[in-house]
């Protein structure tokens, strides 16, 4: 089974597209089955869903339908799993190319000009303080690089350092003519609307929909059943 877990959200259009991700995965993996479970703000939690399925023996494969490996992903979806023999968690979805490709898109169609080394790029990210989070967030920023004439830098939500204005204005600063926010998110939520007023010209939409992102989803399940369950034992 595998277990799509998210932050969770009480944006109706997040949960849709958080809802249709797996619905994606199944479409390109006929006949896999799969459930939903979060790790806050909406049920059922993941510490209920995977003690279920292992009361009933089904052996579970969680996969965090999160950016970045910080707190939900080390302690909250780890400590899921930890008590279960036929339990195990993948790793989050980021960073990896396909997502840097989905940003690049995103900005595009949003009128950034990916040539233009006047045009500053602040990738956001929802933020954390676990510095394992952050690294994932500047190894993201470092695959945008490669596809943007102008600078990539990172602005954070909450937690770490800098906010999403204060990396704008650091653009500007630095020489930018233009700067423009790509959301490193998932889906619209609280946080998406909190970009609006962070003083950027254009702010993108978040990931979803894009059937590359499933595409990852399928990959990180792949790879954590190739692994061992005992293997960090």
């Amino acid at each position: 089974m595998l277990v799509a877990c998210a932050h969770g959200t009480r944006n109706p259009t997040g949960r849709r597209l958080i809802g249709e991700l797996a619905l994606a995965a199944r479409a390109l993996r006929p006949g896999l089955r799969t459930t939903a479970a979060f790790v806050d703000v909406q049920p059922p939690t993941v510490v209920d869903v995977v003690a279920g399925l292992a009361a009933d023996g089904t052996p579970a494969v969680v996969v965090p339908l999160l950016l970045s490996g910080g707190y939900h992903v080390h302690v909250d979806i780890a400590g899921a799993v930890a008590d279960h023999p036929t339990a195990v968690a993948a790793r989050p979805l980021g960073p990896d190319a396909r997502l840097a490709a989905v940003l690049t898109d995103r900005l595009v169609t949003a009128g950034a000009d990916r040539s233009d080394p006047g045009t500053a790029v602040v990738l956001a990210a929802a933020g954390s303080s676990d510095p394992r989070a952050v690294a994932d967030v500047e190894g993201t920023a470092a695959l945008l690089q490669r596809d943007w004439a102008g600078p990539v830098t990172t602005g954070y939500g909450s937690a770490a350092r800098p906010t999403v204005p204060d990396a704008v204005t650091a653009a500007r600063g630095a020489g930018a003519g233009r700067v423009v926010v790509a959301a490193y998110l998932l889906a619209p939520g609280h946080f998406h609307d909190k970009l609006q007023g962070a003083g950027a010209d254009v702010v993108t939409d978040p990931l979803l929909p894009d059937e590359r992102i499933a595409a990852v989803l399928l990959d990180r399940y792949d790879a954590a059943l190739r692994r061992p369950v005992d293997a960090t034992s």
